[in-house]
C-alpha cells in the first residue's frame, strides 16, 4: 500500500514540477506521470542500487550529497525509456527535479506519514 502511495505522490510531484517549469519539463498528462512514476520506481528497485555500490566512494566524499546526482540519472533513465510523453530538458533539469522531489517527500514522509504511523 505504501508503494502505491509513494507512485501516487511521485505522479503528484511530477505534475507540479511540469506545470512549473513547462519548458524544460514536459508531460503529456496524467497517465503519463502515473507511468513515468512506475517506471521510476521499477528503476530505483533494480538500477538505483548498483548505482549507489559502483559510486560508494563519491557518495562518501560528498557526505551523501552525489545521491542527488544518482536521482537526476534516475530521472533521466525514465525519460529516456518514457519516449515523448515524458521529456526532460538536460541533466541540470534533472537534478533539480531530483532536488524538489528529494525534499518534498522528505516533508510528506515526516508530517503525513509518520502522523498515520502515531494512530
Amino acid at each position: 500500500m505504501k508503494w502505491l502511495i509513494g507512485i501516487l505522490i511521485n505522479a503528484v510531484l511530477f505534475m507540479a514540477i511540469a506545470g512549473y517549469f513547462s519548458e524544460s519539463f514536459v508531460l503529456e498528462g496524467f497517465a503519463a506521470a502515473i507511468s513515468a512514476s512506475f517506471l521510476l520506481s521499477i528503476i530505483n528497485i533494480i538500477v538505483r542500487p548498483i548505482l549507489i555500490i559502483l559510486t560508494l566512494p563519491v557518495t562518501v566524499l560528498t557526505l551523501g550529497f552525489f545521491l542527488f546526482v544518482i536521482n537526476a540519472i534516475t530521472l533521466e533513465i525514465t525519460d529516456y525509456l518514457m519516449g515523448d510523453s515524458f521529456e526532460i530538458a538536460g541533466f541540470g533539469m534533472a537534478l533539480l527535479a531530483a532536488v524538489i522531489m528529494s525534499i518534498v517527500t522528505l516533508v510528506l514522509n515526516k508530517t503525513i506519514l509518520k502522523s498515520s504511523k502515531e494512530k
